[in-house]
């Protein structure tokens, strides 16, 4: 059993990134599109997987969606 008092490893403790507030308008824009890009790269490596990761995580726990007769693009008409 482990103790609350232990930090977490490196690999598991969360990120915090400051952005500094001297920055020019120009840097701040190198640095949009370079995360621009790693986003875009990411999305062009993982897309599949990212959809289905991001399909489970939006599912909400307990609900089975099996029996539907209508999808989720379509609605019940109005009557």
């Amino acid at each position: 059993m482990s103790k609350a008092s232990e930090p977490l490893p490196a690999h598991l403790r969360p990120v915090s990134v400051e952005i500094p507030v001297t920055w020019t308008p120009e840097q701040a824009l190198a640095v949009f599109e370079l995360l621009d890009d790693l986003r875009e790269r990411i999305w062009e490596l993982y897309n599949v997987q990212l959809q289905d990761l991001l399909r489970e995580q939006q599912q909400s726990p307990g609900l089975d969606d099996s029996n539907d007769t209508l999808s989720h693009t379509q609605s019940a008409p109005f009557i």
